[in-house]
């Protein structure tokens, strides 16, 4: 996320973290504070949270509340290789990595990952906090909801509505409507222990 935050014309301040990290570095950037430092930086930084869909989006909801309840501003991004259509809407705080694409139409909620080389189809819907991952396709008037995470070159034909709350494991083919929440290998609920 940091190439396409520069890549975008962001400026990077540095980068907050858990305390044993500070005063790393990841790539070029120093690791200058914890989360419990957000507060130093809502008068003159906007955020960006790079944690991504870790079991669930529960972690990211609770770094864009923090933020949100200090204060702070919450920066949608835009990696100068995507495409992003002028009709298409895109929530607070979503990221969209180098060579995604979103058509006209798409709406993406706010909190998104829209990872790399992955597809947007018009008219498509997807709800906050998704993860939708690198090389997904998914297909025009689609409905994915809140909290779900669709794994790497998955494809999700035209019309497919998904509820809140599904993993979609990668390379998996959605042919069908999902609707209760859990987990998905081409249309098939999989047990994870």
């Amino acid at each position: 996320m940091i190439e396409a935050a520069e890549s975008a014309g962001y400026t990077i301040k540095g980068i907050l973290d858990i305390s044993s990290r500070v005063g790393e570095k990841v790539l070029d950037y120093t690791i200058i504070g914890t989360d419990d430092d957000i507060f130093l930086y809502t008068e003159d930084c906007d955020f960006i949270v790079t944690l991504g869909f870790i079991k669930d989006a529960s972690l990211r909801i609770h770094l864009h509340d923090k933020i949100e309840k200090a204060g702070g501003h919450l920066a949608t991004v835009i990696a100068s290789t995507a495409h992003i259509s002028r009709y298409a809407k895109l929530g607070e705080g979503t990221v969209v990595l180098h060579q995604a694409c979103i058509n006209a139409g798409a709406r993406v909620g706010k909190g998104c990952i829209i990872n790399t080389f992955a597809n947007i189809e018009h008219d498509t819907v997807i709800g906050d906090y998704c993860h939708i991952s690198t090389g997904v396709m998914v297909n025009g008037d689609c409905k994915v909801g809140k909290n779900s995470f669709i794994g790497s070159h998955s494809v999700l034909i035209n019309g497919i509505a998904i509820c809140d709350k599904v993993i979609i494991s990668a390379d998996s083919f959605i042919r069908k409507n999902i609707l209760k929440a859990g987990v998905y290998i081409n249309n098939s609920t999989m047990s994870i222990l």
